[in-house]
């Protein structure tokens, strides 16, 4: 069973299909987290664990954790005080399926569950309890205000103005980064990293994540909606400022390479076999869709 398989299986076994008469809202809950994707944050979790030596028995827990977050921040990002999407990797977001009542609540329920899932006993015994408790606050942390929630108060003003570099960078390190600097950092905590170990993860999660960022800007202009599963060209329809408006798509894609080259470099002060998040890194710079 691949990394995808086994983290998927996880992840739909911490969601009950019943539960006294809430069965909507797990329903909710699946429906966003079933959707699919490329899984790169809970597989981000695994790989700098295993890196560090650490088990997957162990980082898995964390693995979910962080993917629920992310599921649940996709969520209230498609509502219409947010973003207003309609589609989600081809299929109706969870407000239009569900209802906002609802769709708000799945999300609310889902960042609990991360929560729940790090702090059970069994997690805490797979881990050790000192550990447990660092990627707690590391999720915790870059979640929150000073980390992803921050940047989605950031892009919402971003979208009254035109925003500079500056703020469009601490956006997308807050809001992108901010979940990816988090898994990568928990992976090595798990496997038993020292904190300059856990710096160089979140340094290599900081790089990819812009780079994420700046390759999302350009698909948003050169995909369709089938390919990305939502629409395409919503940027410039709400007058977006983003790293392609500021610097154009050639210099956006030199960006991209830059930021890949700076991942792959915090990767080599690593002792062991980086080839799979240096390989993860490169396949994130070049995906087109």
């Amino acid at each position: 069973m691949n990394d995808i398989s086994l983290i998927e299986k996880s992840l739909y076994g911490y969601i009950p299909e019943k539960y006294l008469y809430i069965d909507k809202l797990f329903n909710s809950m699946r429906y966003s987290v079933e959707a699919g994707g490329k899984r790169v944050r809970p597989r981000l979790v695994l790989e700098f664990s295993r890196l560090c030596g650490g088990s997957d028995e162990a980082a898995m827990p964390f693995a979910c954790a962080v993917e629920y977050i992310h599921t649940y921040s996709l969520i209230h990002d498609d509502l219409p005080c947010m973003d207003d999407d309609d589609m989600r990797r081809g299929k109706p977001s969870n407000h239009k399926a569900f209802g906002e009542d609802t769709a708000l609540l799945a999300g609310d329920a889902l960042q609990s569950l991360a929560f729940e899932v790090m702090s059970l006993p069994q997690t805490v015994s797979k881990a050790g309890a000192d550990r447990a408790v660092r990627c707690i606050s590391k999720l915790a942390f870059y979640c929150g205000a000073k980390g992803m929630v921050g940047g989605q108060i950031i892009d919402l003003e971003n979208e009254t103005k035109t925003a500079t570099y500056e703020e469009v960078y601490s956006c997308n390190d807050l809001k992108t980064g901010g979940l990816i600097k988090a898994a990568c950092a928990m992976g090595a905590i798990i496997g038993g990293a020292d904190e300059e170990k856990v710096k160089l993860a979140e340094e290599y999660g900081r790089a990819i994540g812009i780079a994420f960022q700046v390759v999302d800007d350009i698909l948003d202009v050169t995909s369709t909606d089938e390919k990305l599963g939502k629409p395409v060209g919503s940027d410039a329809q709400n007058h977006k400022s983003t790293y392609l408006t500021l610097f154009g798509i050639d210099r956006c894609r030199e960006m991209v390479d830059e930021l890949t080259g700076e991942a792959i470099s915090a990767l080599n002060k690593f002792d062991g076999d980086t080839t799979a998040l240096a390989e993860l890194a490169l396949s994130l710079a070049k995906r087109n869709y």
